[in-house]
């Protein structure tokens, strides 16, 4: 068994979390993001699709589990799918996810503090980050699902049964090839493209992210140009993945990814879509603005602080994303955002 680090909490001994910086960047200075651990899908076998089993754990600043928590309001998964949500709280290490929202920082169902408690009740010897998203099985406490790049997917199909009626269809099956592509295309240069920035140890991978992200934003800002969404007239899953990013853009991601080479707002087409996005309210209910910028240098006595932190509750960030765009004159249908789900 692998030798840990632990710092105990409330009578619970927690593992000190690994940091991305020392563990996932190579001899050159890249940061190569660690692989999901729980990759096993839902079906027959070890994981059913049932409802009330599961329960969906995220954190309000991470776009990776952002995506599934809109999905599931999106598709109507409320009933089926608990929720709850984790932070990071003051600890003299870093003990990773908390549930610093509920009563003495303990989830009421699954009566853990940390994250990592279902983790390491699910692989003693998992060695890794203990990451949002992450699908508990309320039944055994254990995490049965971190997967970022499928959950999305097997909340489109595998739990279809349980879908709200006239759900959307955020995964139509003759477009799941070219989707899972974009997906790929959008993880690669999109998604991971900030995180290369900020967690590379070497300038030469720096200027690769960096000069890679910005790439991929032309492109999209040109596919934008002559329709609605990333697929045409309708939502799929791929705008969901693109839309956690451009949410924390401007306020988020601008210091990681160092010089701005064009904010968000510059952009014409990405601008109008990403507002498009936000006005549904699956989209907007999942959207925290004000937590994504609020500033990590508003201490006391800091001399010298940023804007956010002078004038961060005064900005009205649904004005600005709730401003018309007249994407809908680019859609043959633009009364709706959605395809509807085919009835079994």
């Amino acid at each position: 068994m692998a030798e840990f680090d632990y710092e105990v909490v409330n009578g619970r001994k927690i593992r000190v979390r690994p940091v991305e910086t020392v563990s996932e960047v190579d001899e050159n200075g890249y940061f190569v993001r660690q692989p999901n651990h729980f990759t096993e899908g839902f079906g027959e076998g070890k994981n059913p699709v049932e409802a009330g089993r599961y329960r969906l754990v995220w954190a309000k600043l991470c776009h990776w589990s952002n995506r599934a928590s809109i999905v599931r309001e999106l598709l109507g998964l409320d009933e089926a799918i608990s929720v709850n949500m984790v932070d990071h709280a003051d600890h003299e290490k870093n003990l990773g996810w908390e549930f610093v929202y509920d009563k003495d920082n303990v989830d009421p169902v699954l009566d853990i503090q940390f994250l990592s408690e279902a983790y390491y009740k699910a692989d003693d010897d998992y060695t890794g980050r203990t990451t949002v998203p992450a699908l508990i099985d309320v039944k055994t406490g254990k995490v049965v699902n971190n997967d970022y790049h499928k959950l999305t997917n097997y909340f489109e199909v595998d739990f279809k049964p349980f879908h709200k009626k006239n759900a959307p269809d955020l995964y139509p099956e003759e477009l799941r090839n070219e989707i899972d592509e974009m997906n790929y295309w959008l993880f690669d240069n999109i998604n991971n493209g900030v995180y290369k920035t900020t967690f590379c140890r070497s300038k030469e991978a720096y200027w690769d992210a960096y000069n890679s992200f910005y790439a991929a934003m032309d492109l999209l800002e040109e596919r934008l140009e002559n329709q609605r969404f990333l697929f045409g007239d309708y939502v799929t899953d791929s705008d969901v993945r693109l839309y956690v990013t451009l949410a924390r853009l401007d306020i988020r991601y601008t210091h990681q990814l160092g010089h701005t080479k064009h904010p968000l707002f510059t952009y014409k087409n990405l601008w109008g879509y990403a507002r498009d996005l936000y006005q549904i309210p699956a989209f907007k209910n999942n959207t925290y603005f004000k937590d994504f910028a609020n500033p990590d240098n508003k201490k006391k006595g800091r001399t010298f602080e940023s804007f956010n932190a002078r004038f961060l509750d005064e900005i009205d960030f649904d004005a600005y994303w709730g401003a018309p765009h007249n994407r809908a004159r680019l859609s043959s249908d633009p009364g709706n955002k959605f395809k509807t789900e085919k009835q079994d």
